[in-house]
């Protein structure tokens, strides 16, 4: 199970078989019981069993057990509280792990029952696109060679998984699955549990907790971390399978040797680039990100090409190499003698002496032993790729085809996927400080002294002019203020960094809080400025991505796109970027805006928009989707949601977020990396060779109607309540969040206090941790009430045949399947008694949640809220029994903490306790 809440898995006969997942769960939790009990003491090991099975029993009746579970906490020292929160918060992550790992084994045990293909797989996709929708072979191989899906990884201020405990789970994952293999062998079992034992034990003892706050260059190498676990071996060998199943399903190609898969995953990062609201970001960050990145992927070819050296060690009294191979092996420069008969040694060899030159030309220590012999350097990748081309050929020529094939292809797709950079870097930062930025640069450089008091006509003429402008804009030894001069830092770090590792290592700059054409323009005339566009020489080296976030800004995409485009000189950058045009759409802040529903409303109709007004200038789109992790931040099951794009806005190119808290669920083992990223290129391929089923314009304008009052009501209480404000920060341990020692990020962009100013992350997490997850539901039930009888009529048809609505509807119900009400009046009884207004809001809520359940239950005519998620529904049946204790405690100890209690041990217990129901929960924030 990832944190995508997938709902891919297909019954089977296994499902009306013993429940194994439940016995692993029980046998990890005997274990840990048996770790605690040797660890501490028998009255610690008596009451976190007491409490399990309070837990256990209460959600067994239907509910949760919080009554009782605060009689058996009642008056426990801080040190019986932690332990029970250490024993809690590891169940929780033992009981994602066991999931994880059954849910690979069911994988397997369809196909191998011949159930058929899986829904998000290559093979059903293939299915479809042959069968049903008769997609001739030639076409599929074409839009499989410009197919490019690029998930984006960020960095999350609540995700604390340390490498050690990625350890240790990760090895508790492949012992359950080895056990799944010796069910029958009881000897094999018992040295099995043994080493589960021993991993859990190491996990008692290892604190979760940092001791210090992340800087950025912490979340740079947690990142690089997922690289070498499953990355680095799934991508390759991913990106081949698709090719060899290509052949396989299409036999009657003209040219299979035309299949190409290679670019189809390329992987992006924001960890060291992001700068919107993230003062730590800065030029030598930005430096010490691509030079982290870049030594990665170095050190993984060295790697690669040292062990190919070892491997291939076919003798030429055996075998005839090609010419070519011959002649790059006589080129090495490996003259040992003990090497004279083996040719693909000595070629392999001398490849790594060139290679080891390209990284010392590019790092300033190259990552792997120096060779014994010189070698003149590689000039790029490229070369390296052209080589292995070489090997592969040759081996092909003398009956090796089969070691071209599993040894040689996998680096050389390795190579290609991630070249000297890794991965691509974006640059982001908030269109008030670029607008602030130019205003200075012109007032100093004697282009306009008011700029910002311009209008936008006036600006948009002014930035034109000076983008032709080859002169410089900054004044030699000019003192400029802070926030200027950093911002040029970065400019300047980047076009350098292009000129080291190529345009392909900071390809985007985005902009958020993007509301006018002039925001772009400024980043353009920044870009000009340092040599990362240049007019004169009909050059544009880098892609400037407005990113759209709030209901307003969503609504005039379409509006500012089409302006910029009819701009001659703008329009003539997008040309020099092969007509391809990024847009940035933001689904965390649309939905912190103005609700759920309002949001995805907001965020089809601009997608719509941006279609129509691309192709009516003669560009392709690209959009970029920065969606979160739960629904309250545009999140749910990433397959649907990609195939629920309305038509025309995927086009075979795709990137998309992968936000901090998923990662380690995605990309912490191959086996999930595999099914993360065949479920995205799967999704995309389908997306873009099919016409989604449209609602007719009435049901659509029902639709917007009732998103519209959601928006209405969401905002009515969220900005609009006075005692809103104060029953959040009282309810939530948003105050508390900012202390955790995580991420690099302030939790709010200013120290105003609003909830317009705080980020969406926190504000979604805060929610989340009291079971009222508020932005991923509210105001859907009142919108839905006030539809009349017709309306809801439509939107059950539209619900049957749509699967945007279908989509928004079932990630509704999947969020609302995790709301908890009576965990959450436990928060307001004993965290906001005395906050004016939290028993009116409160009781608003407990209406409205009523409310929507109701209506839609009505609309979707099941009162099952996972009907069409068995899987999350089995997760919460498994999970949920575990975090009802972790609840109780994390508000005794907010309690404490707030009365003035701020010993270190009940800050490390709260602290405890964020952490552990966010692991338990899953998709949090």
């Amino acid at each position: 199970m990832t944190h995508d809440e997938s709902r891919s898995e297909q019954a089977t006969p296994a499902d009306t078989a013993p429940d194994p997942l439940r016995d692993d769960i029980r046998l990890l939790g005997r274990i840990l019981g048996d770790v605690i009990r040797d660890q501490t003491t028998d009255e610690t090991f008596d009451l976190v069993e007491r409490v399990r099975r309070t837990a256990v029993g209460g959600r067994r009746d239907g509910a949760s057990a919080v009554n009782r579970l605060v009689h058996d906490l009642t008056d426990i020292d801080i040190h019986g509280i932690l332990h029970v929160i250490r024993a809690f918060g590891w169940l929780a992550l033992l009981a994602n792990t066991a999931e994880d790992v059954h849910l690979e084994l069911r994988r397997r045990h369809h196909l191998d029952s011949g159930h058929g293909a899986q829904r998000g797989s290559f093979q059903a996709v293939l299915n479809e696109l042959i069968e049903d929708l008769a997609i001739d072979a030639e076409v599929i191989v074409e839009r499989v060679a410009h197919l490019t899906v690029t998930p984006v990884l960020t960095a999350h201020p609540t995700e604390v998984r340390r490498q050690t405990v990625l350890e240790v789970v990760n090895r508790v994952a492949d012992l359950l699955e080895r056990r799944a293999l010796y069910a029958s062998s009881q000897s094999r079992l018992d040295e099995i549990d043994e080493a589960i034992a021993t991993e859990i034990l190491t996990l008692w003892q290892t604190a979760v907790l940092r001791l210090s706050k992340l800087r950025v260059v912490d979340e740079i190498n947690e990142a690089l971390r997922y690289y070498s676990t499953s990355l680095f071996s799934v991508v390759p060998k991913l990106q081949g399978d698709l090719e060899d199943l290509l052949r396989d399903r299409l036999p009657a190609l003209s040219d299979p040797a035309a299949i190409d898969a290679g670019g189809v995953i390329r992987m992006g990062s924001w960890i060291g680039g992001d700068r919107d609201g993230n003062p730590f970001v800065t030029a030598d960050v930005l430096e010490q990100a691509v030079s982290a990145n870049a030594i990665a992927a170095l050190r993984h070819h060295l790697g690669s090409v040292n062990r190919l050296s070892r491997q291939l060690s076919m003798s030429q009294r055996l075998i005839t190499p090609t010419p070519a191979l011959l002649a790059l092996a006589d080129r090495s420069g490996d003259d040992s003698p003990f090497r004279a008969d083996e040719p693909y040694r000595r070629a392999l060899n001398g490849m790594y002496a060139r290679l080891w030159g390209l990284a010392a030309r590019l790092v300033t220590d190259a990552p792997g032993p120096a060779p014994k012999f010189s070698a003149v350097a590689y000039a790029s990748i490229d070369e390296l790729i052209e080589d292995l081309d070489t090997v592969a050929q040759s081996l092909r020529s003398h009956g090796a085809g089969l070691l071209a094939h599993n040894l040689v292809e996998p680096v050389r797709r390795s190579a290609r996927t991630f070249g000297t950079h890794l991965c691509s870097l974006d640059l982001r930062q908030n269109s008030a400080v670029h607008a602030a930025v130019i205003a200075e640069l012109f007032a100093t450089a004697g282009v306009c002294d008011e700029y910002l008091d311009l209008n936008e006509a006036a600006r948009c003429d002014l930035l034109a002019i000076e983008l032709s402008n080859p002169r410089p804009l900054i004044v030699e030894r000019h003192r400029y203020s802070e926030v200027c001069a950093g911002e040029i830092a970065v400019f300047e770090t980047a076009a350098d960094l292009h000129r080291r590792f190529g345009p392909g290592v900071i390809p985007h700059l985005i902009i958020s809080k993007a509301e006018s054409p002039s925001d772009v323009l400024e980043v353009a005339v920044l870009a000009r400025h340092v040599g990362l566009i240049d007019v004169a020489d009909a050059r544009c080296d880098i892609d400037i991505v407005p990113l759209f976030e709030t209901i307003d800004d969503l609504g005039r995409a379409g509006a500012v796109i089409d302006s910029l485009l009819s701009n001659d000189v703008y329009r003539q950058l997008v040309a020099w970027r092969h007509d391809i045009h990024e847009v940035m759409i933001g689904y965390s802040d649309s939905n912190k805006d103005g609700g759920y529903l309002m949001s995805q409303s907001a965020l089809a109709g601009a997608q719509r928009d941006l279609v129509a007004v691309t192709a009516s200038h003669g560009v392709r789109l690209r959009l970029f989707h920065g969606r979160g992790g739960t629904v309250g931040r545009g999140g749910g099951p990433a397959y649907d949601a990609i195939l629920a794009q309305p038509p025309g806005s995927v086009r075979g190119r795709l990137r998309i977020t992968e936000q901090g808290e998923m990662v380690a669920a995605k990309y912490a083992r191959p086996v999930t990396a595999r099914r993360n990223l065949e479920t995205l290129v799967s999704a995309t391929m389908l997306a873009s060779s099919r016409t989604s089923e449209q609602l007719d314009p009435d049901a659509e304008m029902i639709f917007d109607e009732v998103a519209v009052a959601s928006f209405d009501a969401y905002r009515s209480l969220v900005y609009g309540d006075a005692e809103f404000l104060g029953v959040f920060n009282a309810i939530t341990p948003i105050a508390e969040i900012s202390h955790l020692n995580v991420g690099s990020r302030p939790a709010s962009r200013t120290a105003s206090g609003r909830i317009e100013d705080l980020r969406a992350i926190p504000w979604v997490f805060a929610w989340s941790q009291c079971r009222l997850s508020i932005p991923g539901w509210y105001g859907a039930g009142t919108a839905l009430e006030q539809a009349g009888p017709d309306q809801l009529a439509a939107l059950r048809n539209a619900y049957q045949r749509s699967a945007a609505v279908q989509t928004t509807l079932s990630n509704l119900a999947m969020l609302l399947a995790k709301v908890d009400l009576e965990i959450a009046a436990h928060y307001a009884e004993h965290l906001a008694a005395g906050t004016a207004g939290t028993e009116r809001i409160f009781s608003i809520v407990t209406r409205e949640h009523q409310r929507t359940v109701a209506m839609l239950s009505e609309v979707r005519e099941t009162p099952d809220l996972l009907i069409d998620n068995p899987v999350l529904a089995r997760s919460i049946r498994n999970r949920f029994p575990y975090l009802d204790p972790l609840h109780v405690l994390q508000v005794e100890l907010l309690g404490r903490f707030r009365r003035g209690d701020h010993d270190e041990l009940v800050q490390r217990g709260i602290q405890l306790t964020l952490n552990a129901i966010a692991t338990g929960l899953r998709n949090s924030g």
